[in-house]
């Protein structure tokens, strides 16, 4: 390791920093992953690189787990692969549990490709739960022969999926018209009063159970999905759609459902920047205990964010810093990465924030604003705009917090820019 490079052994005091936690951490001032100096694991492996604490996985999928168990009901824990498919992930979360019983970690999966993937890692059929929208009969040439349990959310997709599966058993995904995306009365793409593409409306239920009595299947799960990032100031208006859900839930039994379980998606939040508080798991649980328990059923959630987001970094170089204000208007300055949006969907599909450190300065106080942009050839590649930073240079290691979910693992080559490096670190040192 280069002298330059060598962490200090004296650790500082950080508290000012929301996001400092064991395995995160600035030491001697220099950030250190896992116990190792980030700077050095930027040269050694080149950039853009992102590094995965694998024990911060296992410790959120705990954290999840644990306040469903002290419900004291039966549930169910998966992880939505959407947010993170990557083995290293998969073989960590397949460790928890013995594979087939119920404190096995499942798996939630949307697509073909991820029903193909979830059984080449080594997860059983009764394993995974599928909830996908709009399948086609090419998706159920390989969902169903798989013999992985599916929620449906539209009536023609009962039709569709019946007229390939007669007489197995099936979930229904279900919409409450009532959003939890940050606070009451929010449109949702998930669930609201504005109509979306998910689930089935309490109005259809009756017609729900017809179609699918018709082709002889089954209705055994109750699922839905209706909340992003949520925290405390959110449960609120998630309790009252789940308590919705447990209305439609009862009257699906009462029609002569057989209903075991019912999912609750995720969509569980993360804390990803200053002042925000972390979500209490118990009260989270609480609310699915209080209007789902009295119907005997399972409880299951699936989290993708709450399980990865936090244990991933992304590090990259600054290769670019430049002051672009014009005359007399003050400090513009702009600091560009050797990485872009093709690498990054969490800021630029879901509009997520990740917290820009710089690993030399990484508890250092801020020396001015800086807009941090990406090398993809498109005006929207921003990844902050006048953010508080230390002054940067050229050559700058800079690492982007908070990534551990829906980045890495959808990655896509816009202008055929390649895909980043990967460093799986499974212990702290």
């Amino acid at each position: 390791m280069p002298a330059s490079l060598e962490p200090s052994a004296v650790p500082l005091v950080a508290e000012k920093e929301w996001w400092v936690r064991p395995g995160l951490e600035p030491v001697g001032g220099r950030l250190r992953i896992c116990g190792r100096d980030a700077e050095a694991l930027a040269r050694e492996h080149g950039t853009p690189v992102y590094v995965y604490d694998l024990t911060r996985i296992e410790e959120n999928a705990l954290a999840v787990r644990t306040a469903l168990a002290r419900t004291g009901l039966p549930y169910r824990f998966r992880l939505a692969l959407k947010a993170q498919r990557e083995p290293p992930v998969l073989a960590r979360l397949r460790a928890m549990g013995t594979p087939g019983s119920p404190d096995a970690v499942g798996l939630d999966v949307c697509s073909p490709g991820e029903v193909r993937h979830a059984l080449a890692n080594g997860f059983l059929p009764q394993e995974i739960s599928y909830t996908g929208t709009n399948v086609s009969d090419r998706d159920l040439d390989v969902i169903v022969p798989a013999g992985v349990h599916v929620n449906l959310d539209l009536l023609t997709q009962i039709r569709r999926y019946g007229r390939r599966a007669p007489g197995t058993s099936v979930g229904l995904r279900l919409n409450p018209r009532v959003s939890a995306v940050h606070g009451d009365g929010v449109p949702g793409y998930y669930s609201g009063a504005k109509p979306t593409k998910f689930g089935i409306y309490p109005e259809q239920l009756e017609e729900a159970i017809a179609t699918a009595r018709a082709h002889g299947l089954t209705i055994d799960t109750a699922a839905f999905h209706i909340a992003h990032h949520l925290f405390d100031d959110d449960l609120p208006a998630f309790e009252r759609a789940v308590e919705t859900v447990a209305a439609m839930t009862g009257r699906l039994i009462d029609l002569g459902c057989p209903i075991a379980e019912v999912n609750a998606g995720g969509g569980l939040g993360t804390v990803v920047r200053e002042g925000q508080r972390p979500l209490d798991l118990d009260a989270y649980a609480g609310i699915l205990a209080r209007h789902l328990g009295p119907l005997g059923v399972t409880i299951a959630c699936e989290p993708g964010e709450a399980v990865a987001r936090d244990a991933g970094t992304l590090l990259a170089e600054v290769v670019t810093v430049e002051d672009r204000s014009v005359a007399g208007d003050g400090s513009a300055v702009f600091a560009g990465l050797d990485c872009g949006w093709n690498v990054m969907n969490g800021v630029f599909v879901y509009k997520d924030f990740a917290q820009p450190v710089i690993c030399r300065a990484a508890d250092a106080p801020p020396a001015g604003t800086c807009t941090v942009t990406g090398h993809i050839n498109e005006g929207p590649d921003l990844f902050v705009e006048d953010f508080p930073l230390p002054e940067v240079g050229e050559g700058d290691i800079m690492a982007l917090l908070g990534v551990g979910a829906y980045c890495q693992a959808n990655w896509h080559l816009h202008c055929l820019r390649p895909f980043p490096a990967v460093v799986w670190l499974d212990d702290r040192l």
